[in-house]
């Protein structure tokens, strides 16, 4: 079940994800998208912006238990018609895995 992410404007995203993007992410990094969703949980998360071209998408660094994790996501789609990001439409995880060393020292330094 997705977790909800309370956003700072007072709105939540639900988390969504491709369940073959899951496994694959399993395999390679042993952190399934359950798991990693809980990084938003994180009070000193910290997200910035993912060079990716092709969509706007985010990185996320936070800690979930005792492993400081990199999720990779885009935000929630604002409606079509209005533009507006209503709560209601998900946000959706692409990737995580551990933190490197540096993105550790990101965290960690801020």
């Amino acid at each position: 079940m997705p977790i909800i992410l309370l956003l700072a404007e007072g709105k939540t995203v639900p988390w969504t994800w491709d369940p073959a993007k899951d496994e694959e992410n399993r395999r390679k990094h042993r952190i399934p998208f359950r798991i990693a969703q809980l990084v938003f949980r994180d009070d000193g998360c910290i997200t910035f912006d993912d060079p990716f071209p092709d969509e706007s998408r985010f990185r996320t660094i936070g800690v979930v238990g005792s492993a400081m994790l990199l999720v990779v996501h885009t935000e929630e789609e604002p409606d079509p018609q209005t533009g507006e990001r209503s709560g209601e439409r998900s946000g959706r995880i692409i990737s995580a895995r551990k933190t490197t060393r540096r993105e550790r020292s990101i965290y960690e330094e801020r």
